[in-house]
């Protein structure tokens, strides 16, 4: 095997190494002000615009009980969630907690304050929401339709078939706009991206335990029939991960 074809066969480790920053030898490189990419995603035709209710947080849960009783659900039962419940999840991902004059902080960190993910929930069984694929408008804390009708047959099977993603009150589809990261990190870019989306996921997590609901999040994704869905490229902005929220059957 030549070197050109272990690139190829073992993808991984070679980014792995090639990724590696070495004393001395830093990647030169000046961040271009004029073109750094926009911090948010917004659609500027979508279906409908729904705002969503402001976060109110009981002040009753135990954090340490989340922490410690935070599992997978792979099983739901066919209640549907709230509009309320909803914006408390997306809010606990990626909402906006504090401002100063030159950036915008969530609830969940990213590399050089960039925040390349996006948020998608395909809508299945949502009180007084219609069945549709949305994106989460982060700034204005608001969902935009893009697609009416339900969704999860092809979210599901783009999710190896998972009954899960089938069943869910709710798929999330976090997507990463590669050149936000890249702007200022390059090609180690991939490394912090993929963190930034953890962070998502483990918030996602815990504000479903702390709401009393199920979550599971899904790595194993046929990555262009999810940006099929999404109508996105694949390229400058990619389907990375999926998370299911739904009741708990117990």
């Amino acid at each position: 095997m030549n070197e050109n074809d272990e690139q190829i066969t073992n993808y991984g480790d070679f980014f792995q190494q090639k990724s590696k920053y070495e004393r001395g030898n830093l990647p030169g490189h000046r961040l271009d002000w004029g073109n750094k990419p926009k911090t948010y995603k917004t659609y500027k035709n979508p279906l409908r615009q729904i705002s969503l209710p402001q976060p109110e947080f009981p002040d009753d849960i135990d954090f340490w009980k989340v922490i410690t009783e935070r599992k997978s659900t792979r099983s739901f039962n066919q209640d549907p969630l709230t509009i309320k419940q909803l914006g408390l999840l997306l809010f606990g991902m990626s909402g906006i907690t504090r401002k100063t004059s030159r950036m915008e902080f969530r609830t969940t960190p990213s590399a050089g304050g960039l925040y390349p993910i996006e948020i998608y929930p395909a809508i299945n069984n949502v009180e007084d929401l219609e069945k549709g694929l949305y994106h989460y408008n982060i700034k204005d804390h608001e969902l935009e339709l893009l697609k009416q009708g339900d969704q999860r047959e092809k979210v599901a099977n783009a999710c190896l078939n998972q009954a899960m993603a089938y069943y869910s009150a709710i798929n999330f589809i976090w997507t990463a706009m590669i050149p936000r990261s890249k702007w200022k990190y390059l090609q180690r870019c991939y490394r912090y991206i993929y963190l930034d989306c953890g962070h998502i996921g483990q918030n996602f997590y815990l504000v479903a335990e702390a709401l009393g609901l199920g979550a599971c999040t899904i790595g194993a994704i046929y990555d262009q029939e999810l940006n099929s869905v999404l109508g996105i490229n694949g390229k400058e902005e990619t389907a990375i991960y999926v998370g299911v929220v739904g009741r708990k059957t117990s």
